[in-house]
């Protein structure tokens, strides 16, 4: 079903918005389509806004007024802003309507809705642009065979989990502990791979592992219970959007069980999650989205010559005030890793270095951003060599 807010925000759309906005050929008409917003994509979708002022796509009073999430028929461009708001099926609707529109390029943040418009596209004979960002798993669900070897008209970035950083910090903050539980839901592959490294890293830790599954928000309280009934010490999140929407449920039942949740996305320990300790630059992600986007636009690339982006990242930060109300005592040795803590509801820095100002490629000179941007792009070139040698990769997988 349709959720009301999208329908409601589409509708406005076709009436407040002139029918030939995507014929304007004086300026590029660039969709902008995300699932939900999270913390992270929100951050990352600040990144491609801000970078979209600093190139001259943007004014500082239009910037100023897609804070609040509508169409602009800018001086310079023309973006179609949608949010699905956690629902799926409205992704279709959303990547539909902006082809519908004649979008030049379509910006995607998250690995759902870049694989519904990579899918939508892949057969078009004049396909837009798609720049995708926040896409944990480009490769396990389609949206390329390789960082080279993709539909020619695709480019992104992709943040790397570290969840072998991530997973142990269950035996440093407990030495003893023998059991954690994971949350899976089995329709998002990235909850799904996560769910499989969690399980594999903490079995090659001596732990066991149990799996509870979950498809909707109702299913958290049972999956919770069911983990508790094995014996579980911790709970243990993977990537999943439904985890990351229910993270309040999730904290109030820790709470009342008096064990910690754990959260890959650092962002998490904001909402409540004891311990987040993952990927953070996620507004870095957004800066390189939107350098992929100005290279096409301005006609310095082909993007069927560029290699998917690969970033890493790795933060820890500790809720304290979640940890008390569960009742835990967090580890002299896990404070020691944190990046910052949260306590009395305020951000504190922790013991290890503070992770730094996301802001601050935005004060660099036009001059001094293309030029790091011919670099970047230089960096990611597929040349015959690695196309070659990713295909035979993929041949010899198949074999």
């Amino acid at each position: 079903m349709i959720r009301l807010p999208l329908l409601i925000s589409i509708l406005l759309a076709l009436i407040l918005v002139p029918a030939g906005i995507a014929q304007d050929d004086a300026k590029p008409t660039i969709a902008f389509l995300r699932y939900a917003g999270t913390a992270p994509v929100t951050e990352a979708t600040n990144g491609i806004l801000d970078s979209l002022q600093a190139y001259g796509y943007l004014t500082a009073a239009e910037r100023a007024a897609l804070n609040e999430s509508y169409d602009l028929i800018g001086e310079n461009v023309n973006l179609l802003y949608r949010d699905a708001g956690f629902d799926l099926p409205s992704v279709n609707l959303m990547v539909e309507e902006v082809l519908d529109k004649g979008a030049d390029a379509i910006v995607t943040i998250t690995t759902q809705v870049a694989q519904i418009a990579v899918n939508a596209t892949r057969d078009m004979d004049d396909p837009p642009a798609i720049l995708f960002s926040l896409v944990t798993t480009p490769y396990t669900t389609g949206i390329a065979d390789a960082s080279c070897i993709k539909p020619a008209h695709v480019a992104g970035t992709q943040p790397l989990l570290s969840f072998a950083a991530y997973v142990p910090l269950v035996m440093i903050q407990n030495p003893d502990i023998q059991a954690i539980g994971t949350i899976e839901s089995p329709d998002q592959p990235t909850s799904v791979l996560g769910s499989r490294l969690i399980t594999q890293l903490g079995e090659s830790l001596g732990l066991t592992v149990e799996v509870a599954s979950a498809v909707q928000l109702a299913d958290l309280n049972v999956a919770v219970e069911s983990l508790l009934g094995k014996g579980v010490e911790a709970i243990v999140l993977s990537i999943n959007p439904l985890t990351l929407q229910g993270t309040p449920v999730l904290v109030q039942l820790t709470a009342e069980y008096g064990i910690p949740l754990y959260a890959p996305v650092i962002q998490q320990v904001y909402r409540g999650a004891t311990i987040a300790a993952g990927f953070y630059s996620f507004y870095d992600e957004g800066v390189i989205a939107a350098r992929l986007l100005h290279a096409y636009l301005s006609g310095e690339v082909d993007l069927a010559d560029i290699a998917i982006n690969q970033s890493s990242s790795f933060g820890v930060a500790i809720n304290l005030d979640t940890a008390a109300e569960q009742g835990i005592e967090i580890s002299e040795a896990l404070l020691a890793r944190a990046n910052f803590v949260i306590e009395d509801g305020q951000r504190a820095a922790g013991a290890a270095s503070d992770l730094g100002d996301p802001d601050a490629a935005q004060d660099m000179t036009l001059e001094e951003r293309l030029a790091a941007d011919r670099e970047f792009l230089a960096a990611l070139e597929c040349t015959p060599e690695i196309i070659a040698e990713q295909q035979a990769a993929l041949d010899a997988a198949d074999g």
